[in-house]
């Protein structure tokens, strides 16, 4: 088992890369099954054998149902406020998450997602309340559903964050290789031009045009994993000049083969060239991970001043405005100020 030290558990930490969908813990699948009337094989047997897959594929299906047993607005409450529960336990300060309004409306269409953003966003209100905790949500526009559904997406992200209910930005996830960026222009298009800030998963099914097209053709801000930039030097050279953040998550990178395990983890070389680089967890309950988790990983790999290069590359990163970061940034200062102060003026 993974020791996670004291100096990981009190970093104060920003989350830029998690799905909802994929925090919905083990027991909450079982009983939301069971209270919607969903068969599943997952919902029977040892407890943590819920969610084992050996394939990516498997993984995928494996997400699919879960999001079968999320049904009603309440239920995306529930798992929204376990999140914020389980993040603030572990000295997240600030969040920013992807919902997938259009694989909700798979499984059930006459979901009022308006209503259910709503509960998610009262939910994760009175989590902050508690805790301090702020959360932002992403809008996921789901490649597989195709283009238009895609624009539809992005309109609806732009009619949540007008209703107030702390939708920052839309997303790009699903099948990279068989629906590639260039597909996407238009929603992401559109989004920019309504103010809403755009990241998308690139690098991780697919090579280092995925990479580049979704910084070049999508004008994405962050790529969620990134890793196979490495395939393009010319490419990472750009990424660290243009300062483009990619989201490591590298426990989903092993069990997804989009990183080898038999290899050094992309993150080391990614982080030598100057690229910043964050750290995240992607599906944490399906991974059987978390966020303090993954940097314990990767402080097996580096040093404790690296963990803090990270979690300031995570700050500046974010879609907030400069006093809510400065204020974050001090939160890192008085964690470890003289570390922290020369990091800074080495960055």
């Amino acid at each position: 088992m993974l020791l996670i030290s004291s100096f990981v558990r009190a970093l104060p930490k920003v989350q830029l890369h998690c799905h909802l969908e994929g925090t919905v813990r083990a027991e909450t699948f079982r009983e939301l099954a069971q209270l919607r009337g969903v068969e599943s094989s997952r919902a029977r047997g040892p407890l943590d054998a819920t969610y084992a897959f050996a394939t990516f594929g498997e993984f995928l299906l494996t997400f699919a149902e879960v999001c079968r047993t999320l049904q009603e607005p309440e239920d995306y409450a529930r798992i929204a406020r376990d999140y914020a529960d389980d993040a603030a336990a572990q000295n997240v300060r600030y969040a920013e998450i992807f919902i997938s309004p259009s694989v909700w409306t798979f499984f059930r269409a006459d979901l009022d997602v308006l209503e259910t953003v709503a509960a998610i966003r009262q939910a994760l209100d009175e989590c902050r309340a508690r805790t301090g905790l702020e959360v932002a949500l992403i809008c996921d526009l789901t490649r597989n559903f195709g283009v238009e559904r895609a624009l539809e997406t992005a309109r609806l992200a732009v009619r949540l964050a007008e209703a107030g209910l702390g939708v920052v930005g839309v997303g790009l996830g699903g099948d990279e290789a068989r629906f590639p960026a260039a597909l996407y222009r238009e929603p992401f298009a559109y989004a920019r031009a309504h103010g809403i800030h755009r990241v998308a998963h690139a690098g991780e099914a697919a090579g280092a045009q995925s990479v580049r097209d979704a910084v070049d053709i999508l004008g994405a801000e962050r790529i969620g994993h990134g890793v196979r930039a490495l395939e393009d030097a010319a490419l990472v050279s750009d990424l660290a000049r243009r300062k483009i953040t990619l989201e490591i998550c590298p426990t989903s990178n092993h069990l997804t083969g989009a990183a080898p395990r038999a290899t050094p983890h992309p993150l080391l070389a990614l982080d030598a060239a100057g690229v910043r680089c964050v750290i995240d967890a992607d599906d944490p309950a399906l991974f059987s991970t978390t966020l303090n988790a993954e940097y314990a990983l990767v402080s097996s790999w580096l040093s404790e001043a690296a963990l803090l290069r990270f979690a300031r590359n995570a700050v500046e990163a974010t879609f907030l405005p400069p006093e809510r970061k400065a204020i974050l940034f001090e939160e890192l200062a008085g964690y470890v100020p003289e570390t922290y102060g020369a990091l800074r003026r080495t960055n």
